[in-house]
């Protein structure tokens, strides 16, 4: 065991957060693991997040034509919706109980928890990720306070796919509440079709960060420090699929929510549904 009183150098603080980040195991098993102390996990940790999170910057929602065209393309390959540039979501992640504010934290599901946004391209990709909300804000408002939704509402690059928890937007297209038509069954499943890819990049992040699911605790972090956390798990998942770093699971995991929210109303925001309702 190495002597705990010397500085770490970065290749050991990296195996520490990555150990910590993969594994969920507790600050004093990572020591134990890599010959240090405790506090100093913590400490390297944190670190080793800042650092990430400052130089790695590869989650990039389409902007320009051709990556636009391009992602459309692979999303229409899945189930024949056109226009679409991804699929949009919420995730609870599980964190200790806040010093201040605490209850705002407590997420339907009863846990202390901070709501993560992320949109995600057919391939799994994280393309945007939105760390700001507490547990207990409904996905619809997080997406409605969110710099996405400004965009998509101005520049209308194309549509987002989203579950019956979000509104219903001319950019934002959502399942058909209570289907009555053979063609509104067949959208509704092409619809879940495309969109489950969100729910297989969480289900995946949360296998390859086990720090992140419920199985591995709770992060013991301030909320900002999470929000953080979660941010850096998206770029390094990003950065597994650019390296094409296999993920060796004898099953996939998806991220479906076994207890939905409330379905959001329709609204007067369905021509547009409608004509992709008749494409089936």
């Amino acid at each position: 065991m190495s002597d705990r009183s010397h500085s770490l150098n970065v290749r050991t603080k990296l195996l520490v957060t990555l150990c910590y980040l993969a594994k969920g195991y507790f600050f004093s098993e990572v020591g134990d693991l890599h010959g240090v102390s405790r506090s100093s996990v913590c400490r390297c940790i944190q670190q080793v997040i800042s650092a990430i999170n400052r130089n790695l910057n590869n989650i990039t929602f389409p902007t320009s034509l051709h990556d636009l065209a391009a992602t459309k393309q692979k999303f229409h390959r899945v189930a024949g919706i056109p226009n679409v540039i991804g699929a949009v979501d919420g995730t609870l992640i599980p964190i200790q109980a806040p010093s201040e504010n605490s209850q705002t934290y407590v997420c339907r599901k009863g846990y202390h928890a901070v709501n993560i946004q992320a949109v995600v391209d057919s391939s799994l990709r994280f393309t945007n990720v939105n760390a700001k909300w507490p547990g207990s804000t409904h996905d619809a408002t997080v997406f409605d306070n969110s710099s996405l939704k400004d965009h998509l509402a101005t520049n209308k690059p194309g549509w987002q796919l989203g579950d019956s928890g979000y509104p219903l937007r001319e950019y934002l297209i959502t399942p058909k509440n209570n289907p009555q038509t053979a063609q509104e069954l067949r959208f509704n499943g092409a619809h879940s079709r495309t969109r489950i890819c969100v729910e297989r990049a969480f289900g995946l992040l949360k296998a390859r960060f086990r720090r992140l699911h419920r199985s591995g605790g709770v992060l013991p972090f301030r909320p900002g420090k999470c929000m953080e956390v979660v941010v850096v798990c998206a770029k390094l998942h990003n950065l597994c699929l650019d390296l094409k770093i296999p993920f060796d699971n004898e099953k996939e995991e998806v991220d479906i929510d076994e207890d939905p929210q409330t379905l959001y109303p329709e609204g007067n925001n369905q021509q547009c549904r409608q004509r992709i309702i008749a494409m089936f």
